[in-house]
């Protein structure tokens, strides 16, 4: 049951909505003072009544109500305490039978949201920098897909811009195709660090550069064999990450996708008065907005970053008719975001309103920055590979005889990467340490899927759970009981705010709750009423626990 509609639904009349009572009602951070409290402040202008009368009017609507063990009125609230065996009985019930779709719902049915993230480049390297947005993007991939969303993940590629001639340059002077089919990306990168370290002692390179860029633009035959060649090899190694990572994406539309489709753009704008000419470049101005003006075009007819941006969002609600926008992009770019997305608004896009930037903080390794032109990059590929190497020493010196530990320590190591990255509020930015991130008795990924192999442990020495229904339930099983029944809200939560971290740290919560209810709780040595009870409460903190995982992107051994 959820005991809020329910509440609302008993509540409500010609003068207090049910939606509106519905936001009202929250958790007390107290538990002594109730389970569910509704705070009658608000509602004196509507009733024109104080808080205290108001609350205790209220009151009387829950008399004899089994469903609760006391309705208390306290200076203005209106406390709510469950019946904690009806209430314990309800939430198994509803975890039980839902499985994996346990908090999950239709809500989004009939919707669409489009989510940009990841955006690798090509011809070069996929680095640390790239693992929040992947992460994050990934996560809300599948938080909205829970939520009855039709989801589109839509990678949109670097593969546009001078680089692209330099790379040419290049690898036409000192290049060998043995050698890059054999070194993938990190051949090509050497190659491209090679040019700048060469064009320093001869500018001309750069006009080489250029001329090539310019070759590909115009469809010539050799350079955009290149080009397609180099794109090949980086989405075949990226697509290995991603695999590792459980990401998916369902278009790699890049940059170069909308060449035929920026002109439309520039001539609505110019049809609209909103393109004026400033130091020979052509912007869209933001003076009354507070903002720099939006460059649509250089001074030598060169396109950015926005004009594309543009014809890619034209592009998405056109083909796809998205109920949200989503552009996973680190916090530095919130100022291109805003005038982009303005600029949609004066071209009289209603739908501006509904693109979104989902902004976060910087990864870095405790030993600093990165430079792609200097070479001076940590690959995303070595990070996962160092940290399930990690993973595999601390497995044989705790349980050296762990079945399949080679996969364990796969599924641990990458999973700590995830779980690290996204444990923070998004915004923040985050120091990668794998001392902290592999911790096995810290708020991390180890933590909780140790947990989940405790829970299946249990279950593994037990028959089937036949009847689970309770009359007693004590402090420990109560808090664990409670945390259950919030993941269906957990999840609204993090799909509102576009914030993975609140189910990354509900987790931990969870899996604190269980383990403390493992401690002080004996489980298959009590009798069957007691035991059944508290198996399936094992079997409900495991589902939650995978189920908070899985929306996350991470894995759950049987044993570790």
């Amino acid at each position: 049951m959820d005991y809020k509609k329910y509440v609302a639904e008993k509540l409500a009349t010609k003068d207090l909505a049910e939606n509106e009572i519905t936001e009202l009602l929250s958790v007390p951070p107290d538990l002594e003072k109730g389970d569910l409290t509704l705070p009658c402040f608000k509602l004196a202008k509507v009733l024109r009544k104080s808080p205290v009368v108001i609350a205790n009017e209220l009151k009387s609507v829950f008399e004899g109500d089994v469903n609760f063990s006391a309705v208390e009125s306290v200076n203005g609230y209106l406390n709510f305490k469950f019946n904690r065996a009806s209430f314990a009985t309800q939430v198994l019930a509803d975890v039980l039978s839902g499985k994996e779709k346990y908090g999950s719902s239709d809500m989004g049915k009939g919707k669409t949201i489009c989510i940009d993230y990841s955006s690798v480049n090509i011809a070069k390297p996929f680095h640390i920098g790239h693992l929040s947005t992947t992460v994050i993007g990934g996560s809300l991939y599948k938080i909205f897909e829970f939520l009855g969303y039709k989801v589109v993940g839509i990678n949109h590629l670097g593969d546009y811009g001078t680089q692209f001639g330099k790379m040419i340059c290049a690898y036409k002077l000192w290049g060998d195709r043995q050698a890059v089919e054999k070194g993938g990306v990190k051949e090509l990168m050497r190659l491209y660090v090679r040019f700048h370290e060469e064009a320093k002692q001869n500018p001309e390179l750069d006009d080489k550069a250029r001329e090539y860029f310019k070759n590909i633009e115009n469809g010539c035959k050799e350079e955009n064999e290149l080009f397609t060649w180099f794109k090949d090899i980086t989405l075949k190694e990226v697509k290995k990450i991603y695999e590792k990572l459980n990401i998916k994406f369902d278009s790699y539309a890049g940059e170069s996708f909308y060449n035929d489709k920026m002109q439309p753009v520039i001539d609505e704008l110019t049809e609209k008065g909103l393109l004026v000419e400033s130091d020979g470049a052509k912007v869209v101005k933001l003076d009354d907005f507070g903002m720099p003006p939006c460059i649509i075009l250089r001074s030598d007819g060169a396109s950015l970053y926005a004009t594309r941006d543009l014809a890619a969002a034209l592009y998405r609600k056109k083909t796809y008719d998205f109920y949200k926008c989503l552009y996973v992009v680190a916090y530095q770019q919130d100022l291109h975001f805003k005038q982009f997305f303005k600029a949609l608004d004066l071209m009289g896009k209603k739908w501006a309103k509904d693109m979104v930037h989902v902004s976060f903080g910087m990864v870095s390794l405790e030993d600093g920055a990165m430079s792609t032109r200097e070479g001076k990059v940590v690959l995303l590929e070595d990070v996962l590979n160092k940290a399930v190497e990690k993973c595999l020493n601390i497995i044989n010196e705790k349980n050296p005889n762990l079945e399949d530990k080679e996969k364990v320590a796969e599924t641990v190591g990458i999973g700590a990467v995830i779980f690290g990255t996204l444990f923070s509020s998004r915004i923040k930015d985050i120091t990668f340490s794998y001392d902290k991130i592999l911790n096995f008795d810290g708020e991390t990924g180890p933590y909780v899927q140790y947990t989940c192999a405790r829970c299946k442990s249990v279950l593994r020495k037990s028959g089937e759970i036949e009847n689970y229904k309770t009359d007693s339930v004590n402090d420990e099983e109560y808090s664990l009981t409670l945390l259950l029944s919030r993941f269906p809200e957990i999840v609204m939560q993090s799909a509102e705010k576009y914030e993975p971290s609140i189910i990354t740290r509900y987790s931990v919560d969870l899996a604190q709750a269980y383990n403390k209810f493992y401690f002080d709780c004996r489980i298959l040595g009590e009798e069957d009423n007691v035991k059944n009870y508290r198996l399936a409460l094992t079997k409900a903190t495991l589902t939650v626990l995978t189920n908070s995982l899985k929306l996350l992107g991470i894995g759950v051994p049987e044993k570790m």
